[in-house]
């Protein structure tokens, strides 16, 4: 019989994770069910391994930042796409799961219009996630198992991983965005909301993609 772990009894401190091994799918499940949706943590499994991890309130606003560049970019570009934040992806066959920073649909936007509950069996997984500052190599493996395209990852400089046989390769350049230099020019912005403000930085980068050639081309 499966002794079932109570989750309520650890604690995750700020900025700080908790590891659990040899915790199978049953008790993933069970975690998660505990945990529930409304909470500040983010979880990644592998193979019996869980990572929980209590990010700090600057991680937070950095995710949100990256993410609402990528919305702008999208946007300016009239590319169709489905946010879906944090949502946990697991998959039991492949004994994975996480909860990225930020996530979005692009070339599978459509199929996923209108999806309350995944399913990770039928439904593909994000064509694009973000994650800040992720020093987790479990998490960086689950990313792969699960087949995610396109990973971002953030930590004062931003990087660019594409999945190519089902390993991350760093690219200068966001299969998303073709040729758009993203990589230098979103934490430009980014450090500028960190002196200016939020609604700075977009007003500056909404400017900048009126007027960036690059940008211009992708129209």
């Amino acid at each position: 019989m499966t002794t079932l772990l109570r989750i309520s009894q650890i604690e995750t401190l700020e900025g700080q994770s908790t590891i659990l091994h040899d915790i199978d799918w049953q008790q993933f499940e069970s975690i998660l069910e505990e945990l529930g949706e409304k909470r500040n943590t983010r979880i990644a499994y592998l193979d019996g391994e869980l990572e929980i991890v209590m990010p700090l309130p600057h991680h937070e606003k950095v995710k949100v930042l990256l993410a609402d560049f990528v919305k702008a970019l999208l946007d300016e570009l009239a590319i169709d796409f489905e946010g879906f934040g944090s949502t946990t992806f697991k998959d039991k066959a492949k004994k994975a799961g996480l909860e990225p920073d930020e996530c979005f649909y692009i070339q599978n936007n459509v199929a996923m219009r209108g999806i309350r509950k995944l399913n990770m069996a039928i439904d593909p997984p994000p064509d694009l996630a973000i994650e800040v500052d992720v020093t987790s190599k479990t998490k960086f493996d689950v990313y792969r198992i699960l087949g995610i395209p396109e990973l971002w990852i953030y930590d004062q400089v931003l990087k660019i991983y594409v999945l190519q046989d089902d390993e991350y390769v760093e690219s200068e350049f966001s299969p998303t965005f073709g040729d758009i230099p993203v990589r230098g020019i979103i934490p430009q912005f980014l450090e500028l909301s960190f002196n200016e403000g939020r609604s700075a930085a977009m007003r500056a980068f909404r400017d900048w993609m009126q007027t960036s050639e690059q940008v211009k081309s992708k129209k």
